[in-house]
């Protein structure tokens, strides 16, 4: 837990550093410190420190609860699609999970802490309920992703970086999801512990949008200057 949130937490200060703050580096960074916090939580609500397990739990979900819009929001600014009710749409459900989360006593019913992650008792129709948003947002921006990719291949090689950087998202994605599917099959037991293993996974994510997605979709702040041919003496013709 404490390797995860070192590792997100310096992703989110190099962001921070390295890039302007435009609209794509502003999302992924919430990202990373999402993703961060969780793990805080988790940590907290292991040890036992500070604040009550169930105040750490309320805020472990609130950040990933955050998770889902926050990805939708940077697949339509990787894409460049101006049109984003739908994203509207997922932070006012995300609003309405939140003040779930934060104000409902009967949110949780308990945890329990095991040796690789952590399992958050929620209500039963609470839970059906808030896999149904979580996962329902992760596929309409997965799907719109692969919708979009296809247009932009027929664009050409003006758009290779948006091309790469939605593509890189997508991948992003479908990395920590797919690991998560195969241990749910192998193991079901694990289904229980679905928020903390697949943040656990998640690490994967941070990484490419660090590594492959930030430097397609981000601004430098300081770029390396291209050489200029400008100090060489003219061309001087044969006749002269």
């Amino acid at each position: 837990m404490l390797a995860t949130l070192t590792t997100e937490l310096v992703l989110a200060i190099y962001t921070v550093w390295r890039y302007k703050m435009t609209t794509a580096s502003r999302l992924i960074t919430s990202i990373f410190v999402c993703l961060a916090s969780f793990q805080l939580a988790e940590y907290f609500v292991c040890t036992g420190y500070g604040l009550r397990a169930e105040e750490w739990s309320r805020l472990g979900f609130v950040m990933i609860t955050i998770l889902p819009p926050l990805g939708l929001h940077l697949m339509h600014v990787l894409a460049k699609k101006p049109g984003r009710r739908l994203v509207a749409a997922s932070y006012a459900t995300m609003a309405g999970y939140i003040g779930v989360f934060m104000f409902y006593h009967a949110a949780f019913n308990g945890h329990q802490c095991t040796g690789n992650y952590v399992i958050f008792q929620i209500g039963a129709k609470l839970g059906g309920f808030y896999y149904l948003y979580y996962f329902g947002w992760m596929a309409a921006g997965i799907g719109l992703g692969i919708h979009w990719a296809n247009q932009l291949m027929d664009k050409g090689r003006s758009v290779v970086k948006r091309l790469e950087s939605v593509r890189g998202l997508i991948v992003g994605y479908l990395v920590f999801l797919i690991p998560v599917a195969l241990a749910n099959t192998i193991k079901p037991q694990t289904r229980r512990g679905i928020p903390s293993i697949m943040c656990g996974f998640a690490v994967i994510l941070a990484f490419i949008l660090a590594a492959y997605v930030l430097p397609r979709a981000g601004e430098l702040k300081n770029p390396v200057p291209v050489k200029s041919d400008s100090h060489r003496p003219p061309h001087q013709s044969a006749n002269s």
